[in-house]
């Protein structure tokens, strides 16, 4: 019965592709498999390779020697958390790609980004990690109805068999939009923004965290989200973002 089902479900399958071929996340063209890029879409998204900031995940000119390097920004501030890693650069068809799920509701985006995530997460996951979104305010949830970080949190701690937690942080009070502002009034936005959810109290003591968002900029968010963590007793917070955005960039 269950290989009978098996042949029924690969059928019907097959039946949807014929259907609906699959198609390029981005440009639509047909491509090999769901949820996947066509050949030249893929050429042209701007993931990040090579040598890294160990701390933020920006792309650094140079090869890699295996050894930590930091850019210009993380070896002048004083980031809350220890290392970071990023997927995309911020810009062109990462840029579109990021919009598309985060105002577009693109939640389709979520699955194969994940993928990328991960490749990119893998040098600074550790077994026993936590993976928590940077949260969104209660009335901002409300008007987008969803958290697009969550949606990357969600898959990337699925595909890496580590613990999810939806609701390790909590937004203390409503922001303003970060975008127009200069660093200095991106951190005085955030400060104090954000804290550990009563109903995890005591969870964070001791463990590995990881947070995950689809944008860093200054690192302002993630400072805050860290600095809950940190609070509450992590052992570390490491960072995770689906695009950097690069002074190069």
């Amino acid at each position: 019965m269950i290989g009978e089902t098996r042949v029924l479900w690969s059928g019907m399958q097959s039946a949807l592709s014929l259907i609906f071929p699959p198609q390029c996340i981005d440009c639509g063209e047909p491509t090999v498999t769901d949820f996947g890029l066509c050949g030249s879409c893929w050429r042209d998204m701007p993931f990040i390779s090579g040598l890294v900031c160990d701390r933020c995940g920006t792309p650094l000119p140079g090869e890699d020697e295996g050894r930590a390097e930091f850019c210009d920004d993380c070896m002048v501030l004083a980031r809350p958390w220890q290392r970071g890693r990023a997927a995309l650069v911020y810009k062109d068809r990462g840029r579109r790609l990021v919009l598309a799920l985060k105002h577009g509701d693109r939640l389709d985006l979520a699955r194969p980004a994940a993928d990328w995530l991960l490749r990119a997460a893998r040098p600074i996951l550790v077994p026993g990690m936590i993976v928590a979104p940077v949260p969104l305010h209660w009335q901002r949830l409300f008007r987008r109805r969803f958290n697009q970080s969550a949606l990357l949190a969600r898959n990337v701690a699925r595909l890496a068999g580590l613990e999810y937690c939806p609701d390790l942080l909590q937004r203390r009070r409503p922001t303003e939009s970060q975008e127009g502002r200069n660093r200095d009034q991106r951190f005085a936005n955030m400060s104090g923004a954000v804290s550990l959810h009563p109903r995890r109290t005591g969870h964070v003591h001791g463990r590995d965290v990881l947070l995950v968002d689809d944008v860093m900029t200054s690192g302002a968010t993630m400072a805050a989200a860290a600095d809950a963590c940190n609070a509450a007793g992590a052992h570390s917070v490491c960072t995770l973002v689906l695009a950097r955005v690069a002074k190069d960039a």
